[in-house]
């Protein structure tokens, strides 16, 4: 990833958070029949040999790229909006200015094998459901369910795990720009209609 140090997420912590705050990942692999790309929603394990964990439908061909073992690249979309320059302090005083995007990413690189195990795989679906309903008042478990349908649904699915090799984060939040130009940034898409836009505006420093 092009990674100019000023855009640079520095601290790993803040990579984990947003993967933790937006799990759908994008699973990159390369393979006999190319490159191939599914979004899957992931876990971040908190042990010290951290992997990515997931689970893929059988029927999904980027199983066989997987194989045994594979090098694999998960891309993690944060906030992002477009910038015009019309927003720019720069731009009422020289024109010499351009449109520009702010987006947030974190790039997972490491080796992917399956999991197979219906253990490893109960657990694996119990902890990311159990992730995603924390934040509601009824929760959801997939003990809710009935034990020989959750049994059934699970024959269709396979586990993927990822030891991660490398984690890089990019925050490009206008850094390069002079504080006017950033505050018109913060005001500009604070302004706009699009949620996103409004979230991406507080991550302007």
């Amino acid at each position: 990833m092009y990674q100019p140090p000023h855009f640079r997420i520095a601290d790993e912590a803040d990579s984990l958070a947003l993967i933790r705050a937006r799990p759908l990942g994008l699973l990159i692999t390369h393979g006999p029949t190319g490159v191939v790309a599914n979004p899957i929603p992931f876990l971040v394990t908190d042990d010290p040999h951290r992997r990515l964990i997931a689970h893929l439908a059988k029927a999904n061909p980027q199983l066989r790229e997987i194989g045994e073992g594979a090098d694999a690249l998960v891309v993690f979309q944060g906030d992002d909006a477009y910038v015009t320059p019309n927003w720019y302090a720069t731009k009422r005083e020289t024109h010499k200015v351009v449109p520009t995007w702010n987006y947030m990413i974190v790039q997972v690189r490491g080796r992917a094998r399956l999991r197979p195990e219906p253990e490893w795989l109960r657990a694996q679906i119990e902890a990311l459901t159990a992730h995603q309903e924390a934040p509601r008042a009824q929760a959801w478990a997939v003990s809710d369910a009935p034990a020989d349908f959750i049994a059934g649904q699970m024959k269709g699915i396979v586990g993927v795990e990822i030891e991660i090799a490398s984690i890089e984060g990019k925050a490009k939040m206008s850094q390069n720009r002079n504080e006017a130009d950033r505050a018109g940034v913060r005001e500009g898409l604070a302004g706009e209609a699009d949620p996103r836009a409004r979230t991406t505006a507080k991550h302007i420093p």
